[in-house]
Protein backbone atom coordinates (compact mmCIF):
# COMPACT_ATOMS: atom_id res chain seq x y z
CA UNK A 1 0.00 0.00 0.00
CA UNK A 2 1.27 3.76 -0.43
CA UNK A 3 -0.26 6.87 0.93
CA UNK A 4 0.31 10.27 0.32
CA UNK A 5 -0.91 13.84 0.78
CA UNK A 6 -1.38 16.92 -1.36
CA UNK A 7 -0.82 19.32 2.02
CA UNK A 8 2.37 17.78 3.04
CA UNK A 9 4.83 15.39 2.05
CA UNK A 10 6.75 12.48 3.60
CA UNK A 11 8.90 13.88 6.40
CA UNK A 12 8.11 17.48 6.03
CA UNK A 13 7.30 19.96 8.67
CA UNK A 14 2.83 19.89 8.89
CA UNK A 15 1.50 23.84 7.80
CA UNK A 16 -0.26 26.22 10.41
CA UNK A 17 -3.61 25.38 9.11
CA UNK A 18 -2.91 21.49 10.29
CA UNK A 19 -1.70 22.70 13.99
CA UNK A 20 -4.03 22.30 16.62
CA UNK A 21 -6.27 25.39 17.09
CA UNK A 22 -5.90 27.98 19.85
CA UNK A 23 -9.53 26.91 21.70
CA UNK A 24 -8.12 23.40 23.11
CA UNK A 25 -5.61 25.34 25.46
CA UNK A 26 -2.44 24.25 24.47
CA UNK A 27 -1.09 27.40 23.76
CA UNK A 28 -1.03 26.39 19.91
CA UNK A 29 -3.28 28.73 17.41
CA UNK A 30 -3.55 26.48 14.01
CA UNK A 31 -6.45 25.90 11.86
CA UNK A 32 -7.02 22.16 13.18
CA UNK A 33 -7.52 20.77 9.72
CA UNK A 34 -6.77 17.04 9.07
CA UNK A 35 -4.76 17.02 5.97
CA UNK A 36 -5.53 15.58 2.85
CA UNK A 37 -4.75 11.97 2.35
CA UNK A 38 -4.51 9.29 -0.22
CA UNK A 39 -4.09 5.51 -0.64
CA UNK A 40 -3.13 2.77 -3.67
CA UNK A 41 -2.74 -0.69 -3.49
CA UNK A 42 -5.22 -1.96 -0.96
CA UNK A 43 -5.17 -6.50 -0.88
CA UNK A 44 -7.79 -8.26 -2.15
CA UNK A 45 -10.20 -9.25 1.08
CA UNK A 46 -9.98 -4.86 1.89
CA UNK A 47 -13.68 -4.80 3.47
CA UNK A 48 -13.01 -1.32 4.93
CA UNK A 49 -10.18 0.99 5.99
CA UNK A 50 -8.95 2.64 9.34
CA UNK A 51 -7.21 5.86 9.54
CA UNK A 52 -4.94 7.12 12.67
CA UNK A 53 -2.57 9.91 13.24
CA UNK A 54 -0.03 9.41 16.26
CA UNK A 55 2.60 11.02 17.58
CA UNK A 56 5.00 8.81 19.83
CA UNK A 57 7.02 11.69 20.62
CA UNK A 58 4.28 13.12 23.05
CA UNK A 59 5.72 13.35 26.64
CA UNK A 60 2.76 11.29 27.99
CA UNK A 61 4.95 7.83 28.27
CA UNK A 62 2.57 6.10 25.88
CA UNK A 63 2.59 8.87 23.05
CA UNK A 64 -1.03 10.81 21.83
CA UNK A 65 -3.65 9.92 19.51
CA UNK A 66 -4.37 12.64 17.32
CA UNK A 67 -7.18 11.22 15.04
CA UNK A 68 -8.97 8.02 14.72
CA UNK A 69 -11.56 6.52 11.75
CA UNK A 70 -12.58 3.58 11.13
CA UNK A 71 -15.23 2.22 8.71
CA UNK A 72 -14.03 3.92 5.94
CA UNK A 73 -15.97 2.08 3.01
CA UNK A 74 -13.86 0.07 0.61
CA UNK A 75 -14.35 1.94 -2.46
CA UNK A 76 -13.12 5.11 -0.58
CA UNK A 77 -9.33 6.18 -1.12
CA UNK A 78 -9.08 9.77 -0.18
CA UNK A 79 -9.80 11.72 2.83
CA UNK A 80 -10.35 15.65 1.86
CA UNK A 81 -8.72 18.14 3.66
CA UNK A 82 -10.47 18.79 6.96
CA UNK A 83 -11.97 15.71 6.92
CA UNK A 84 -11.39 15.02 10.50
CA UNK A 85 -13.68 17.99 11.27
CA UNK A 86 -16.37 16.44 13.22
CA UNK A 87 -18.58 19.42 12.07
CA UNK A 88 -17.47 19.03 8.15
CA UNK A 89 -19.44 16.51 6.95
CA UNK A 90 -16.26 15.08 4.67
CA UNK A 91 -16.16 11.69 6.13
CA UNK A 92 -17.66 9.07 3.83
CA UNK A 93 -21.21 7.41 4.76
CA UNK A 94 -20.49 4.93 7.66
CA UNK A 95 -17.11 6.06 8.43
CA UNK A 96 -16.76 6.68 12.05
CA UNK A 97 -14.53 8.80 14.26
CA UNK A 98 -13.55 7.21 17.73
CA UNK A 99 -12.52 9.12 20.63
CA UNK A 100 -8.57 10.81 20.47
CA UNK A 101 -6.31 11.58 23.12
CA UNK A 102 -8.58 14.93 23.65
CA UNK A 103 -11.36 13.00 24.94
CA UNK A 104 -13.39 13.36 21.85
CA UNK A 105 -13.71 11.97 18.29
CA UNK A 106 -12.32 14.19 15.42
CA UNK A 107 -8.64 15.63 14.47
CA UNK A 108 -6.61 17.62 16.83
CA UNK A 109 -3.85 19.02 15.37
CA UNK A 110 -0.21 19.00 16.39
CA UNK A 111 0.64 21.16 19.70
CA UNK A 112 3.92 19.95 21.27
CA UNK A 113 5.41 21.71 24.31
CA UNK A 114 7.07 24.48 23.58
CA UNK A 115 10.84 24.48 23.11
CA UNK A 116 10.82 20.58 22.51
CA UNK A 117 12.74 18.95 19.66
CA UNK A 118 10.36 18.05 16.41
CA UNK A 119 7.66 15.94 17.12
CA UNK A 120 6.60 12.71 14.36
CA UNK A 121 2.86 12.19 13.74
CA UNK A 122 2.22 9.22 11.71
CA UNK A 123 -0.44 8.78 9.84
CA UNK A 124 -0.98 5.44 9.37
CA UNK A 125 -3.83 3.98 6.64
CA UNK A 126 -5.17 0.40 7.81
CA UNK A 127 -6.83 -2.18 5.14
CA UNK A 128 -8.64 -4.00 7.06
CA UNK A 129 -9.94 -7.59 6.70
CA UNK A 130 -13.57 -6.69 8.90
CA UNK A 131 -16.78 -4.03 7.57
CA UNK A 132 -16.80 -2.73 10.69
CA UNK A 133 -14.81 -2.53 13.63
CA UNK A 134 -16.86 -3.56 16.97
CA UNK A 135 -16.02 -0.01 18.40
CA UNK A 136 -18.13 3.04 19.54
CA UNK A 137 -17.20 6.91 19.03
CA UNK A 138 -16.14 6.48 22.67
CA UNK A 139 -13.86 4.02 22.36
CA UNK A 140 -10.14 4.27 22.90
CA UNK A 141 -7.47 4.90 20.35
CA UNK A 142 -5.91 1.45 22.14
CA UNK A 143 -8.53 -0.33 21.72
CA UNK A 144 -9.31 0.15 18.26
CA UNK A 145 -5.37 -0.56 17.57
CA UNK A 146 -5.88 -3.47 19.52
CA UNK A 147 -8.34 -5.03 16.50
CA UNK A 148 -6.30 -3.51 14.12
CA UNK A 149 -3.56 -5.73 15.00
CA UNK A 150 -5.19 -8.40 14.55
CA UNK A 151 -7.32 -7.17 11.11
CA UNK A 152 -5.31 -5.16 9.11
CA UNK A 153 -4.74 -6.61 6.03
CA UNK A 154 -1.78 -4.16 5.11
CA UNK A 155 -1.03 -0.49 6.03
CA UNK A 156 1.26 2.67 4.93
CA UNK A 157 2.45 5.76 6.77
CA UNK A 158 3.46 9.13 6.29
CA UNK A 159 5.12 11.29 8.53
CA UNK A 160 4.68 14.49 9.70
CA UNK A 161 6.87 16.73 11.50
CA UNK A 162 6.34 19.57 14.16
CA UNK A 163 8.35 21.65 16.21
CA UNK A 164 7.45 25.10 18.38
Amino acid sequence: MNLTSNSFKDGDYLGQEHILAADYGFGCGGGNKSPHLKWEGAPAGTKSFALMCFDPDAPTGSGFWHWVVVNIPPGVTELPLDAGNPAGGKLPAGALQVRTDFGKPGYGGPCPPQGDHPHRYLFTVHAVSMDKLPVTADTAAAVVGFYLNFNTLAKASLMGLYKR
